[in-house]
């Protein structure tokens, strides 16, 4: 249990694919709490287990679904926020739930570790949210952060409040600084990718409003899980048999499902029969059926977050690799690629783009140019990608280029934030 002689007070980061719990007490440094075991980030998945019946999270949730355990799977739960998924219920064992209330399982999960380790009671939290959760609709980007709330709120937290995640990275970076500098932050996340500039500085840091600090916030739904879904689509659907024909030469294979089978959230969608039967008719007429039998025997085994996964993997290799193996093999299929640093980049290159114009957005919307930022702070996993990273800091030479704490860093300005808002 931790024990402080100061109240603490909670930011929670809600990744798409990880998740953090930062705590502080006010004027204090911040710390993440560990969430599983010795690990202070949480993988934001779950499994609900058809054999004891138990909730998984985490890594454990993982583990449970690459062992074999039959169950549900879910992961990249919050990029159905603001979607049309969210007023949809899906069956997970008996029950038939709403992903309001998938949400509020791992929230709950997170607040169950949070009240474990402190011996206290919490209701309020700052939750961090991206600058855009749908890029096309402000109104559907409100519904998210209603949506987000209402989840929270429903498991106890009686007082939420919001903070841009790219802004709290920054309050977390500004603990460490001696000077006052104009900053670029860029957050890569597992969904979004966002950006902010503001001022940061040690004689700002103490403010209980930074609204004017603020010059800029833009951001677009851009992140690891896209670039995850266009390798997967580019290495390994074909092998399932994405652009196979019919045998008459006269229409290919649908596309949705194989772009369905390749978006983390959207996988789980699959597992019926109505599937399995389309994908029989569909292999009774491809030209390449045996391609299509691998397809019936992904969605009958529930194998598609096993492909995903195997591909994430390959996208991290391929920051520090020129070159790796996809390859994802259980009982009655091997499928395997070898794909290139180059292959890759190509195949995500809008994506790349996205990004990029989404910086000069920034910079635009501040009426500031790129000479007079004098730091750039990267972090998010997707900031790894070697392509990212060129596309976030070409323009700024004359900037330092700190690397934050990937994983960890918006989690701790969230416990700042909170510290200074609760305290």
């Amino acid at each position: 249990m931790l024990h402080s002689s100061s109240p603490l007070f909670a930011g929670i980061d809600f990744g798409t694919t990880n998740s953090t719990l930062g705590l502080c007490a006010r004027g204090a440094e911040p710390a993440l709490l560990p969430l599983e075991g010795e690990h202070r980030t949480l993988p934001s998945a779950l499994f609900f287990s058809l054999e004891d019946h138990a909730t998984y999270f985490g890594r454990a949730a993982v583990h449970e679904y690459v062992d074999g355990a039959q169950g549900r799977f879910m992961r990249a739960l919050k990029s159905v926020l603001g979607t049309s998924l969210m007023r949809e219920r899906t069956l997970v064992g008996l029950e038939r739930l709403s992903f309001v209330d998938l949400i509020g399982r791992f929230l709950a999960h997170l607040k169950a570790q949070l009240e474990a380790q402190t011996g206290a009671h919490v209701d309020r939290a700052v939750f961090g949210r991206p600058v855009r959760f749908v890029d096309e609709s402000d109104e559907a980007d409100r519904e998210a952060e209603a949506q987000l709330a209402d989840a929270a709120r429903a498991q106890g937290f009686r007082h939420v409040e919001f903070q841009f995640e790219p802004v709290a990275a920054a309050l977390f970076h500004e603990t460490k600084m001696a000077r006052e500098s104009l900053a670029l932050v860029v957050d890569i996340g597992g969904g979004t990718s966002d950006f902010s500039l503001l001022r940061l500085g040690p004689d700002r840091a103490g403010k209980p409003d930074r609204r004017e600090d603020i010059l800029a916030s833009t951001g677009v739904h851009v992140g690891g899980t896209d670039f995850d879904k266009l390798l997967n689509l580019a290495s390994m659907q074909p092998l399932l048999g994405l652009g196979s024909e019919t045998k008459d030469g006269k229409r290919r294979m649908p596309v949705w499902l194989f772009n369905d089978l390749a978006t983390w959230h959207r996988v789980n969608m699959l597992y019926n029969a109505k599937v399995l039967r389309d994908v029989n008719g569909l292999r009774r007429e491809a030209a390449e059926p045996e391609k299509l039998e691998k397809l019936h025997h992904v969605i009958e085994n529930r194998s598609g977050h096993r492909i995903a996964g195997a591909v994430e993997a390959a996208k991290i290799k391929l920051s520090e690799e020129s070159e790796t193996l996809i390859r994802m093999q259980e009982p009655g299929l091997v499928l395997e690629r070898a794909v290139r640093r180059d292959e890759f980049e190509a195949a995500v290159s809008d994506l790349v783009s996205r990004i990029d114009g989404a910086v000069q957005s920034a910079l635009d919307e501040a009426g500031v140019g790129a000479e007079r930022v004098e730091t750039v702070i990267l972090t998010g996993g997707g900031a790894q990608v070697p392509a990212v990273f060129a596309a976030a800091t070409k323009r700024f030479g004359s900037a330092e280029i700190v690397q934050s704490d990937a994983f960890g860093s918006v989690g701790l300005g969230l416990g700042v934030d909170a510290a200074r808002r609760f305290g």
